[in-house]
């Protein structure tokens, strides 16, 4: 059984509002830094992308590392915190 992050947690049980891009799990100072200069500083940014690749958590996962140099365990992370927070938001 996987066990998830406080932060996950805390991200996947409230609305997203307004938070950085850092309160996605799996993304810390310096991947957030990464995104941000890129544009995603905002957590709803980075959900538009994952909305646009269909909910595809394959495909965005390997965005995410493209696009922050973010490992396969923190994209995959952030896919997985983004996906649940889709099935229970959407």
């Amino acid at each position: 059984m996987s066990t998830t992050s406080q932060k996950h947690r805390d991200f996947v049980g409230e609305p997203m509002g307004d938070k950085a891009v850092t309160a996605l799990s799996g993304i810390g100072e310096i991947l957030g830094k990464k995104l941000e200069q890129q544009g995603f500083d905002k957590a709803y940014v980075v959900l538009g992308q994952f909305l646009l690749l269909k909910k595809d958590t394959e495909m965005f996962t390997d965005w995410l590392k493209d696009a922050s140099g973010a490992n396969s365990r923190q994209a995959g992370t952030c896919a997985q915190c983004l996906k649940e927070w889709c099935d229970a938001f959407l």
